[in-house]
């Protein structure tokens, strides 16, 4: 292949900086950042400066290029221009405005997909998909990697040594996996690698149910297609598997040869909680998480949105950057309303309240023609400031006073949320109730901790749980061996454990365990789940009720009590035990045996949080969310009224006012109005 001569001045590396190579890659945690997604490839070269003028004029300090501008950067096989890149990202840093780049492999240039149509993705019902959207690639397909990691290569050499590019993001919005042959194979490959023997594979996928059984590798299917539970579970581990390779081969390179100040991440989609692959394992390479957060339709949902940010926190348990959120409005939702007034700046600290230290918009231009050209933006494609300009603005002012302050903090929190991907899996393949909603049981738990705390962690299951006085598990299916042990030991250790209902139902391969609920955990709880319920009607649970599942628990150690009953009910769980505990040293574990209603919830998770020694936080009115970030000595606390009605919070001692000065008592929120403030040391 011939590659296009770039004159050399366009390309000439800069000294590189001398700068900690570990320090560095935290240059994301070091300020707040505040940008948006900018397509200079859309645009004449001579509008670039005033949009950069902008940008900078409503406080902007970073900028994400790149992404989508493969066919610029590749406009025929073999023929490279980066130049138009390097000259964006120079103009950029002329505006003090640093640069993440983005890789393009979200959309390969036409003349690929016509001249090697093996790169293209194939859906499970074998369609081939075709050029003019995105994601049209197959991340199996050997070819399409190498294609990748050429262009990736291209680009680091142009821009790994630049000094206003501090990371990358690697791709966009990972999303569909591909049922090509290349892909088939790999998955007969990974199966061989994993069982070695078919006759393992029958065995712990029971195979010998409706015939099953398979004598060669290739015969087991490879689609998504409802199928053998096991075969499921096994499927979604490989394509996670698939998507850690195919991020891995980008990684590599930029690793390999940018200056390792240069962070690298990538943007998670599907408003967070998607669960097509593992994230734990797709971040665990990078620097830190990003995920892209919008609204759509109607209005911000604090609890969700909030819980949404801590799961995202909780991918590397670290501080994240929101890479994309919607500058008022989007144009995919079946009402694609805008926010109200002041809704996008609460939205932006309701992030940063919850551990982000960047918020991206997408985008800053509309495009003139394109899928997302009705997309809110920031300015309109004459390059004129649209009306939530101003209100970006007030943010990026809001940033400026209060970045040093908030630098190098994060959320703490005593009380950890546990959420595995195999168990929500297992789950959703046999729901045996179509309300069964696993993010909503989530939030059932989290709703009373963080109306309690300034700050919840949402963790994989696996991760170290010491720092925690307690950990809750709504439904925690899948309890390995291994994982029993690890949450055995916490609880010794004198930790709190609270099960929710269908935990330790299965093992590794999606089976049923032998011993009932919570399985390996069954003796150390001292009492078990000896049936469980789809409820097609409310049941009554200790003057509150219970709907759609309950489960009827049995007490088989003397020490272990009965914290819930079951009022009248199906007949079959009527006065029976609905939640029990069994203290084990200055720790315990609970089962939670039913998805109880709020008016239980709150005292149950009161009661777990006095048991665990865990102090509540100052009290606010209702529709006023309290954030809490700490590091350094400090402590800041972001409040926002998500509420239609002005709010007065009381705070329990004299505190600095970071947004507009000076030192105060108490504030007075409007609708959407935010608060920053900073306690005094030790409080």
């Amino acid at each position: 292949m011939l590659a296009l001569a770039i004159p050399a001045p366009a390309l000439a590396h800069p000294a590189r900086p001398a700068q900690n190579a570990k320090a560095a890659r935290d240059v994301q945690f070091s300020r707040l950042w505040l940008g948006s997604a900018w397509y200079p490839e859309q645009w004449p070269e001579e509008s670039w400066a005033e949009d950069l003028r902008l940008m900078k004029a409503h406080g902007a300090n970073v900028v994400r290029i790149g992404e989508f501008a493969w066919s610029r950067m590749e406009p025929r096989e073999g023929e490279y221009d980066m130049s138009w890149l390097v000259r964006a990202v120079r103009l950029a840093g002329k505006y003090d405005i640093k640069v993440v780049i983005g890789t393009p492999t979200d959309t390969p240039p036409a003349w690929m997909s016509q001249k090697y149509p093996d790169i293209l993705r194939i859906t499970s019902d074998g369609d081939q998909v075709g050029h003019g959207g995105r994601r049209q690639f197959s991340i199996s397909s050997p070819r399409y990697r190498a294609f990748c990691r050429d262009i990736v290569s291209r680009m680091v050499t142009a821009l790994g040594h630049e000094p206003n590019v501090i990371g990358w993001q690697i791709g966009n919005e990972y999303t569909d996996e591909s049922y090509d042959p290349a892909a088939r194979n790999a998955w007969h490959e990974w199966l061989k690698a994993k069982y070695k023997t078919l006759d393992r594979l029958n065995e712990v996928w029971t195979t010998a149910y409706w015939s099953q059984t398979y004598t060669a590798w290739d015969q087991v299917p490879f689609n998504s297609d409802k199928n053998n539970p096991g075969l499921m579970l096994d499927l979604k581990r490989f394509i996670t598997g698939q998507w850690v390779d195919f991020q891995k081969n980008q990684f590599d390179v930029i690793r390999a040869g940018a200056d390792p100040q240069q962070f690298i991440t990538t943007n998670l989609g599907g408003l967070g909680w998607a669960n097509r692959f593992d994230r734990y394992a797709i971040n665990r390479d990078l620097d830190f998480a990003s995920w892209d957060d919008y609204v759509g339709q109607g209005h911000l949902e604090p609890y969700r949105n909030g819980a949404t940010h801590d799961l995202v926190r909780g991918w590397k348990r670290k501080n994240f950057w929101v890479m994309e959120t919607q500058p008022g409005f989007v144009n995919w939702a079946p009402v694609s309303n805008i926010l109200y007034p002041g809704e996008t700046r609460a939205m932006a600290w309701q992030a940063v309240g919850h551990g982000a230290d960047a918020v991206l918009y997408w985008q800053w231009r509309n495009a003139l023609n394109g899928q997302e050209t009705m997309h809110g933006s920031v300015i309109g494609p004459g390059g004129e400031p649209l009306p939530i300009y101003d209100e970006i603005a007030r943010i990026g002012k809001d940033f400026a006073r209060t970045s040093d302050a908030l630098a190098s903090t994060e959320p703490v929190s005593p009380v950890a949320i546990v959420q595995d991907y195999d168990s929500r899996w297992a789950i959703d393949f046999q729901k045996h109730h179509e309300d069964y909603d696993q993010i909503e049981v989530l939030l059932d738990y989290y709703r009373p901790l963080k109306d309690a705390l300034g700050a919840v962690d949402i963790v994989e299951a696996a991760g170290p749980l010491s720092q925690y006085k307690l950990v809750v598990a709504p439904d925690l299916n899948i309890i390995t061996d291994a994982m029993a042990e690890h949450l055995a030991d916490y609880v010794r250790g004198g930790g709190h454990l609270i099960l929710g209902p269908r935990s330790g139902l299965k093992d590794a391969f999606n089976r049923l365990h032998l011993e009932r609920q919570p399985g390996p955990l069954a003796e150390l709880l001292g009492g078990r789940v000896e049936q469980f319920y789809a409820l097609d009607e409310p049941v009554a649970v200790n003057g509150g009720s219970a709907k759609i599942w309950a489960e009827d628990l049995s007490v088989k150690s003397p020490d272990t009590k009965v914290l819930l009953r079951y009022g009248k009910a199906n007949g079959w769980i009527d006065g029976h035990p609905a939640a029990i505990e069994r203290q084990v040293g200055k720790g315990s574990i609970t089962y939670v045996g039913a998805l109880i209603d709020d008016s239980l919830m709150a005292p149950l998770m009161k009661h777990a949080m006095d048991a665990a020694g865990v102090k509540p936080d100052f009290a606010v009115p209702d529709h006023v969310e309290l954030m809490t970030r700490r590091g350094d000595g400090r402590r800041i606390v972001i409040l926002i009224n998500h509420g239609r009605d002005e709010r007065n919070v009381t705070l329990p001692e004299t505190m600095r006012d970071l947004l507009n000065g000076g030192a105060t008592e108490a504030v007075g929120l409007k609708p959407e109005g935010v608060a920053v403030l900073e306690r005094a040391k030790g409080n």
